[in-house]
């Protein structure tokens, strides 16, 4: 697929302050603000922004781009705090003013921060309208993989924008190389055999269908894996679809892949079951190729808040690692 073109706007202030200085006869002057300051435009999942660039002010409210933000030092002055796994480093700063969940959100505290630029989307795209009048001057850039678009390419298209709008394009480019990487090494040690999706949560498995599936199922798509089952009518659904472990025994996958969605709230959860525990112990399960072979495979535990390129680049890694182990014992 095309994705969106990225257009940048060059700096003719700058270049403009740089004629006149080789012009004069004394030292050059120090850069001023004016003089490095500049423009970029990108087009989101809403069309075209012109903004300053880098920003003064952010905000941010998508989860699957909060560790890219924070990995790359960005500062962010409101953010959704309470939506943020301890992996990403913007939980330990007391500086940020928390908005709280897309629940209940305390979209009024945007207002206070007075942000130019609004990071925004997953569970936070439903409010877009209320901040747009809240705060009519900032800019709402919105980069949710869009629906009928290659996911892969729409991971990496959120990160190609966010490097143009942040100066960090070569950052931009070593995320989407890698996550290229990734994909290559599954592709190539993949071998056709039939792979089953599945979330656990509160104790129970939940079917993830390819392409639709939450999460994991995308990667049917950007893999070409074959499904061991498929299901007539499934959603993205973040628990899944209801399955029982006759139907997962039934289909006898060769992989399993599993996103365990209560693993990141664990530590605050006494009842929470580690998704080995579910699958690999039942007993239902024992006969299944996949157990057997122990051809279970997990996404990071911090996925359910963190769905960000860099979580399917360590995924895709695994996956690549145990099916090449696979490989070798065959």
């Amino acid at each position: 697929m095309s994705v969106p073109r990225i257009l940048t706007a060059t700096a003719l202030g700058l270049a403009a302050v740089v004629a006149l200085a080789g012009c004069a006869s004394g030292p050059a002057a120090a850069p001023t603000e004016s003089a490095t300051a500049r423009t970029v435009t990108v087009e989101d999942n809403n069309g075209e922004h012109t903004l300053s660039a880098p920003p003064a002010a952010v905000v941010a409210t998508d989860n699957r781009t909060f560790q890219t933000l924070a990995d790359w030092g960005i500062p962010v002055k409101a953010a959704a705090v309470s939506l943020m796994p301890e992996t990403v480093s913007y939980v330990k700063d007391t500086s940020i003013v928390d908005l709280g969940t897309h629940r209940e959100p305390d979209l009024e505290a945007v207002v206070a921060v007075a942000p130019d630029l609004i990071v925004n989307g997953q569970r936070f795209t439903q409010h877009h309208d209320k901040l747009a009048a809240l705060v009519p001057d900032a800019t709402i850039l919105e980069l949710d993989p869009r629906d009928g678009k290659p996911f892969d390419a729409e991971l990496k298209r959120q990160v190609t924008v966010l490097g143009e709008v942040f100066g960090k394009q070569k950052e931009a480019k070593r995320l989407t190389d890698d996550f290229d990487k990734a994909v290559d090494r599954a592709k190539k040690a993949y071998d056709g055999s039939g792979v089953m999706a599945v979330t656990t949560s509160g104790g129970k498995i939940g079917y993830l269908a390819p392409t639709v599936g939450r999460t994991l199922g995308p990667v049917f798509d950007i893999l070409g894996l074959t499904p061991a089952l498929e299901v007539q009518g499934a959603d993205d659904n973040h628990k899944g679809d209801d399955i029982s472990v006759e139907a997962i025994a039934a289909s006898n996958p060769s992989w399993i892949l599993v996103m365990d969605r209560d693993a990141v709230f664990a530590k605050d959860d006494a009842s929470y079951v580690q998704a080995a525990d579910i699958l690999e112990k039942n007993q239902a399960l024992a006969s299944v190729a996949a157990i057997q072979q122990k051809h279970v495979v997990y996404m990071p535990t911090d996925t359910y808040l963190n769905e960000g390129i860099q979580t399917y680049t360590t995924f895709l890694n695994s996956f690549a690692d145990a099916l090449e182990k696979s490989a070798k014992k065959s």
